[in-house]
């Protein structure tokens, strides 16, 4: 592996995001201007932010300056370095202003550094996979700058940090379309133009075209600039972050609970789908099978959902206070939490945008909740977590194992019976009229058995670090997954900040896999890969 190109690469990455980091420090300056100056720039986040951008800047003009000349060196190896590499760099430097202000609340900061770290850690890799378990459990005291940064960590990480570099800067050199690949989701990377920059700039104009939209109408729907711009990038980016404590539900209104439901299912949808529609070629959608499955799934789940729900209603009250919760609230807390959840039901109407919300945020991976849906009946969360494999279609921002994959799987499974009781028939996988080559087929398969393989044994470990096989089955999909809330001691009112140190690490490293989508990471695991 030639080792320059990734350094020069990775010192690329850090300038971008050094860059991209004044827009929350300017949000910090905006709400500290009251403060005496030495205190402002000392004593409030306005210190982590610029200490962050000093480090990044620096560290990257670094890594530019001592390789240099890896720009001109191309490879395979150097591609999927600089991916894995670059999203474990950048989070560490997007995780220094949370740190430091996790830091300055507490008198204890130094004996508790590594939880510290940990904490901020975790939550940018949550942030930047588009992952949206957090580990706050009171997300309103935050500073209005740190609740930005998670959104744009979001954000960024929805199109794929490199996707935005390669955007950016179209001869940044090493092994371009390597590196699209290895973090581009999905089995199969289409072109728009023979250029690769000109693909990415294509992907991230429709990304932003559809951020304008979504932030202009929330924004017409009684939310702020500021929460609208926060909760538009954690939708467009299927990731889940809010700067409510009850996500979308603290707004109590049916027309932002749509908005968020209609753009939730945009990000599902691969984005040149998007620009071809935009194009006039609707054509591109109606002829799309993964499209087709995709929005087959949801329109089936929503209508199962809520027949359930509306003939069934919540699980009994009793047998709903025995999930494990970590901080398990009094009956009292209880009963009133669960009158309260009861109240949503009262018309068909809220039971039918409560089953499409939440289908659409666990189907997408984005991971709102304006509903405890750990109340719902065994059967509905169950089905919950089955969905959580499936994630939304390819080149999309959405996580899980796509859609396309889940179709290929069943096909080849379908194939293989037909097979075994027909010895002498040729048959081929297919998708619509294109028959699938073995090559894709088998990195499919290979992909889906590991997929499983991780999410047992990331569940496995899990059960040394919580209490409960529930939660260790759900922290590991929601994770690998990139969904962010689980069940039980994750649920959808919970959140991770009680896990162990060891634990909170694993599920970072399941993060990245996820996102990275499993063979990026495992391929620079391998030590033949480091070898000249």
């Amino acid at each position: 592996m030639h080792k320059t190109a990734v350094g020069y690469a990775i010192g690329k990455l850090m300038q971008i995001l050094g860059g991209l980091l004044l827009v929350p420090l300017g949000i910090a300056i905006y709400d500290n201007f009251h403060e005496p100056l030495i205190e402002m720039l000392l004593f409030t986040e306005v210190f982590g932010f610029l200490f962050a951008i000093f480090f990044a800047l620096l560290a990257g003009t670094v890594f530019i300056y001592i390789f240099k000349g890896g720009k001109k060196l191309q490879g395979v190896k150097e591609g999927y370095a600089i991916v894995t590499f670059g999203w474990i760099g950048l989070t560490f430097i997007g995780s220094i202003p949370i740190l430091f202000w996790f830091m300055s609340s507490d008198p204890f900061a130094w004996q508790n550094f590594f939880l510290h770290f940990t904490d901020a850690y975790f939550e940018i890799m949550s942030g930047f996979t588009t992952t949206g378990s957090t580990i706050m459990s009171d997300i309103e005291s935050a500073p209005r700058a740190i609740l930005f940064l998670r959104a744009l960590t979001h954000w960024l990480g929805g199109m794929g940090i490199i996707t935005l570099a390669l955007a950016i800067f179209p001869a940044m050199g090493v092994s371009g379309y390597q590196m699209f690949k290895g973090e581009v989701p999905g089995p199969t990377k289409e072109r728009l133009q023979p250029r690769l920059a000109q693909t990415a700039s294509i992907l991230w104009g429709v990304y932003v075209l559809l951020s304008v939209a979504e932030t202009v109408l929330l924004m017409i729907a009684g939310m702020d600039l500021f929460d609208a711009v926060c909760h538009t990038f954690a939708t467009m980016a299927t990731g889940g972050f809010s700067t409510e404590n009850s996500s979308i539900a603290a707004y109590n209104s049916d027309l932002i609970e749509w908005i968020v439901i209609i753009f939730m299912y945009f990000a599902g949808i691969n984005f040149l789908l998007h620009f071809k529609a935009l194009r006039g070629n609707l054509n591109s959608l109606i002829k799309n099978k993964e499209f087709l499955f995709y929005t087959g799934v949801i329109v089936s789940t929503i209508i199962i959902v809520t027949i359930v729900l509306y003939f069934d209603g919540l699980k009994p009250a009793n047998e709903a206070y025995e999930h494990f919760r970590y901080n398990k609230p009094t009956v009292e807390q209880f009963t009133e939490h669960y009158d309260e959840q009861a109240a949503n039901f009262d018309s068909f109407n809220d039971i039918f945008r409560s089953a499409a919300f939440q289908t659409l945020a666990i189907v997408t991976t984005t991971g709102f909740a304006t509903a405890d849906f750990d109340l719902w009946p065994d059967f509905l969360r169950v089905l919950l977590v089955i969905l959580m494999f499936f994630g939304g279609c390819a080149g999309s921002t959405a996580g899980g194992m796509k859609m396309i994959r889940i179709m290929l799987v069943l096909k080849f499974a379908v194939n293989e019976l037909k097979k075994m009781t027909q010895p002498r028939l040729v048959s081929l996988v297919k998708i619509g009229k294109t028959s699938i080559e073995d090559k894709t087929l088998m990195n499919v398969v290979a992909f889906f058995i590991l997929f499983i393989l991780l999410f047992i044994m990331v569940a496995a470990l899990m059960t040394l670090f919580v209490p409960d096989m529930t939660t260790a089955i759900t922290c590991s999909i929601a994770t690998i997954g990139n969904i962010g809330p689980g069940l039980a001691g994750v649920g959808s009112i919970e959140n991770f900040g009680w896990i162990p140190i060891p634990g909170k690490w694993l599920l970072i490293f399941s993060m990245l896999l996820g996102r990275l989508e499993i063979f990026t990471v495992l391929i620079i695991l391998r030590p033949h890969v480091w070898r000249k």
